[in-house]
Order: structure tokens, then C-alpha cells, then sequence
């Protein structure tokens, strides 16, 4: 439910690349932005995705707290458990993103992941991953045991911890819940992105473009043409704030 404080500019976009199809999925309506990435190689990764949104986008008939976002989350883990599996390789999806909300008297984000794809948060220009990667490198990555640059080559960096789905009987998100800031320039997006484009170059693709649709056209484009290796998919939100 989208608060009449803050209006937001909202651009989508997605491609297969050289994949055979596209296993992501997105919804971006109704102050709710989701990208779910099915996981490739499993069964139906696509039904898998979208089955996961199809849970989550309810979050934007209400003003959601942090509990209901882990109880949609625990829904949506349980339906994308319950589709067909006929070769053993259970479905499963990634998931993140932001529900726009209200606490107290505040407009806030609600950002939540399940897996390696992620959302960001650029402010006053500079980008900042808000999501932590469901990952074997990414833990890696905060043991020490591998660099930052290193994880971008690393055989295993596609490897996923946590998912909606798979083998797993529960899950656990994580939620964060950040004030809406003017200007903020929120970024959900699936691997296919940020396995192509750095971080800097995220940033600096953003700050190329004001409007979020032509924004959001140019992160996949960008990542189409550094070798566009798996689907990808990019939602840009923009947020102005105004007072009562």
C-alpha cells in the first residue's frame, strides 16, 4: 500500500540472455518490488519463481510489518516445497526486495532476500548493497578466506545457501526496515546483473540516467553486453518524499 507522502517513479526490465529461457520473475505494482530467480538445472525454476511472487505480491494489500513480510515469506517457501518435483531436483527460487510501509507515523522500506539476488539502496549518488548474498563464497567472503574480487571467478559463487523451495523444510529471511529518504533510488535485481557488473559500474550506470525506466534499460542492456550469461533482471524505484 503505497503511503500519498511518497510518489515513486518505478522502472522494469528483464531479458533471457543466452539463457534458454527466463526463470525470473517480477512483480513491481501496488508499493510491492520483487525479482524472484528460479534456479536453474532444478525443476521448473520459472513456475517456481512466479509461484513465490504469487504469494508475495499480497504484501501490498496492507500496511506490512517485519512479521508479516517473514510470514509471506514462509507461505511462499511452502507452496514453491509443494509443486511437482518428477526428477527429484525440488524447485526452488531466490527472492528479494522492498515493500514500501508505514511505521509509526513513517514511510519505510521493507527490504527482504532469500538467496544470492539482491537489493540496493544509492542515496545522495553513492550505492550500498542493503541485502546480504545466500551464498558458499559470499561466506567465504566474510571468513576471509577468499577476497571480494577473487568470489567474482570463483567456480562455486553460484552456490546458494538459502531458497525458497529446494531441499530445505524452513526457511528464515532476512528483513530490514529503512525510512524513506528523499531521493533514495532503490535497485532489485537478479544475478545475472551483478554476476556481469560491479558494484561501481551499478553506480555508475545509475547515475547516468534520472528517469528509472531508462535506468533500469540500462543496467540490463550494460549487462547484456559484458556477456549477458544468465537472465537479468532490474527493478528501479525512485521515491519522493513530501509532508502532510
Amino acid at each position: 500500500m503505497i503511503d500519498d507522502r511518497v510518489a515513486l517513479d518505478v522502472g522494469v526490465a528483464t531479458a533471457q540472455a543466452r539463457r534458454s529461457q527466463n526463470e525470473d520473475s517480477v512483480w513491481a505494482a501496488e508499493g510491492v518490488y520483487l525479482v524472484a530467480d528460479g534456479m536453474g538445472g532444478h525443476d521448473a525454476g520459472e513456475v517456481a519463481s512466479a509461484t513465490a511472487i504469487g504469494v508475495l505480491k499480497g504484501l501490498g494489500d496492507e500496511t506490512p510489518t517485519t512479521d508479516d513480510v517473514r510470514r509471506a515469506v514462509v507461505a511462499a517457501h511452502t507452496a514453491v516445497r509443494g509443486l511437482p518435483s518428477p526428477t527429484g531436483r525440488r524447485p526452488g527460487t531466490t527472492v528479494t526486495g522492498v515493500v514500501l510501509t508505514v511505521h509509526g507515523d513513517t514511510p519505510c522500506w521493507l527490504v527482504l532476500n532469500v538467496g544470492d539476488s539482491r537489493t540496493y539502496r544509492m542515496a545522495g549518488g553513492v550505492l550500498e548493497q542493503v541485502t546480504a548474498d545466500h551464498s558458499e563464497v559470499a561466506e567465504l567472503v566474510a571468513q576471509g578466506l577468499v577476497t571480494a574480487d577473487e568470489a567474482t571467478r570463483h567456480p562455486r559463487r553460484n552456490v546458494v545457501t538459502r531458497v525458497l523451495g529446494g531441499g530445505a523444510s524452513a526457511v528464515e529471511p532476512d528483513v530490514w526496515l529503512l525510512p524513506v529518504s528523499p531521493g533514495d533510488r532503490m535497485l532489485v535485481c537478479s544475478d545475472g546483473l551483478t554476476d556481469e557488473l560491479s558494484d561501481a559500474r551499478i553506480q555508475a550506470e545509475l547515475r547516468a540516467e534520472g528517469a528509472a525506466q531508462r535506468a533500469a534499460d540500462r543496467l540490463v542492456a550494460a549487462a547484456l553486453a559484458a556477456g549477458g550469461r544468465d537472465n537479468v533482471t532490474a527493478i528501479v524505484v525512485d521515491a519522493t518524499l513530501s509532508r502532510r
